[in-house]
């Protein structure tokens, strides 16, 4: 593409403006997120909180790549944004069913969202009609190239995963869990062969993931190695969704030792552990994974900072959360002061309306005298709106929502 550099002015105006997308808040590009997580071709896996950051990143980084170039040169072509970013989220991508289709969507979406913003900027900088004019020639035309060239080498880096999944047991065993997963039509027999796994069992499934870009990868192994280690010998199943998500699949009818994991988690920062229900089978196999993810989802969905969580710790509140802001609204309509309470007095509610509001069992079970649990419960009835006696359930179902949910 022949390049004619601008006037000085125009050169400085873009730089000016470049510098004001540097500096904007990081919710001035939730638009761009939510148009390139809804295209037509990436709602499939928009879903997944991990794959759905990793487009953020994406995002993120290519508008601050193109700004930083024209702040530094403006109004020169800006070179394709082929960093960690971008690559990572085209290989995870492409392993969970994004082709070339679906990233052309998402550039097109993102491309005219960032487009629409950089016009209103623009019409801030200069009253001039042929600076404007000007002004939004080169950086039309500097943007598409800038994106022609990006998506020409995430192209070539898609060639290079599709190569590289055609070979080799990872490639064989996501295909084959996912051939599981859709239900289709395929043995036992030769399922377990290709997976080197007994579908004839029970299993616990889990997904171990990180949203921290700065997680190492490693970190996912290591807490995918404690969550398998099976004592009675069985083999447990590995598979690698994406550079930063495990599927596991823990044998027998006892499901893997949370005390073991949860010490290893804690020399593992950023990694969490989203465990689905125990089952039998190759459709226990199946349900135990959506079970697993869907957990994931909720925690994520909460923000919650718990570094495990089951699906049957999380199901009730699975049913609430589906809308975040309603769910604030019940917890706050419900427990009133009571929510900013420490989580001591909390805890001891809970368990009161867990032990059928029965002081002497609650207090037998916290290791309490009755006479300092009754006072808790005093001071909770103090700040909440109705008593704990005269609505337990909904209590209850609030607490443990507080519970999940991120600070």
């Amino acid at each position: 593409m022949d390049w004619t550099r601008p006037s000085e002015p125009v050169c400085e105006l873009i730089r000016h403006g470049a510098q004001l997308m540097l500096s904007a808040p990081p919710e001035s590009l939730d638009e761009l997120h939510e148009a390139t997580l809804s295209a037509v071709y990436t709602q499939a896996i928009a879903s997944d909180p991990v794959l759905a950051e990793g487009i953020r990143r994406s995002n993120r980084a290519n508008l601050l790549h193109w700004a930083a170039a024209n702040v530094s040169h403006p109004a020169e072509p800006v070179p394709a944004n082929l960093a960690t970013e971008s690559l990572l989220i085209v290989r995870d991508g492409f392993r969970r069913g994004l082709d070339e289709s679906a990233v052309l969507d998402a550039y097109r979406v993102g491309t005219n969202v960032a487009w629409r913003s950089w016009m209103q900027t623009a019409f801030t900088l200069t009253n001039d009609p042929d600076e404007l004019r000007e002004l939004l020639d080169v950086t039309a035309r500097s943007l598409t190239s800038f994106i022609d060239a990006t998506i020409a080498g995430i192209g070539e880096q898609m060639q290079r995963e599709r190569e590289a999944l055609t070979r080799g047991t990872h490639a064989e065993r996501r295909e084959t869990v996912a051939l599981i997963l859709d239900g289709a039509a395929i043995t036992t027999q030769r399922a377990e062969s290709r997976l080197g796994y007994r579908l004839d069992q029970s299993h616990t499934a889990a997904v171990i993931w990180s949203e921290d870009s700065t997680t190492n990868l490693t970190d996912l192994d290591a807490a995918a190695e404690a969550l398998t280690r099976v004592e009675s010998g069985q083999r447990a199943l590995s598979v690698l969704a994406s550079a930063a998500t495990r599927w596991v699949w823990v044998p027998g009818p006892a499901g893997p030792d949370l005390a073991g994991v949860a010490a290893v988690l804690d020399t593992l920062p950023g990694v969490q552990i989203a465990l689905g229900t125990t089952a039998a089978g190759i459709e226990g196999f199946r349900r135990s994974h959506l079970d697993a993810v869907a957990t994931q989802r909720v925690m994520v969905r909460l923000g919650s900072t718990q570094r495990v969580a089951r699906f049957t710790d999380i199901e009730l509140v699975a049913l609430i959360s589906t809308e975040p802001e309603q769910a604030d609204r019940f917890i706050t309509h419900t427990l009133g002061d009571f929510a900013s309470a420490d989580a001591e007095l909390r805890q001891t509610v809970l368990t009161f309306i867990h032990q059928q509001c029965n002081a002497s069992r609650a207090a037998e079970h916290m290791f309490l005298h009755r006479n300092t649990l009754l006072r808790r419960i005093a001071r909770a009835n103090e700040l909440l709106p109705t008593p704990v006696a005269d609505n337990g359930v909904h209590v209850a179902v609030a607490l443990e929502a507080l519970r999940w949910r991120g600070a």
